[in-house]
């Protein structure tokens, strides 16, 4: 991999524009039966959203999996990844007149839930390796 490709990989605004455009692409996609501009309003309030989680999702879960040990380090990251990120997806969308909104969050919450769990996995393995 060259080194302004592996640049673009660890950076955090790249991360967040692919949020961005895929987690908003989905959220009109998840509108598309309801008229304009509410799936464009949608799109870009869930876009929105998700380069936020994104930016702040890494950190919260590290700093959740060390306040942990055991199964609990493994299990909290992913569970409080997810009631937050239902509570602030499902409130600012109906707050947006998002027409969708489950469906709308369906996505978006799954996919960061499962980050959380996979990575949460990874730094309790790394933990316990190193002890």
């Amino acid at each position: 991999m060259s080194l302004s490709i592996a640049r673009l990989a660890k950076s955090s605004p790249v991360h967040m524009l692919g949020a961005f455009i895929l987690m908003g692409t989905w959220a009109v996609f998840a509108n598309r039966h309801h008229a304009l501009p509410a799936p464009v309003i949608a799109g870009i309030v869930q876009g929105t959203l998700s380069a936020l989680i994104t930016l702040v999702l890494k950190s919260v879960i590290e700093t959740v999996a060390r306040r942990f040990n055991g199964l609990p380090a493994q299990i909290m990251p992913p569970v409080i990844s997810c009631v937050t990120s239902l509570i602030l997806l499902t409130s600012v969308h109906r707050l947006s007149g998002t027409p969708e909104v489950l469906r709308t969050v369906a996505l978006p919450l799954a996919v960061s839930t499962s980050y959380a769990a996979i990575y949460a996995q990874a730094l309790w393995r790394m933990r316990r390796d190193l002890s």
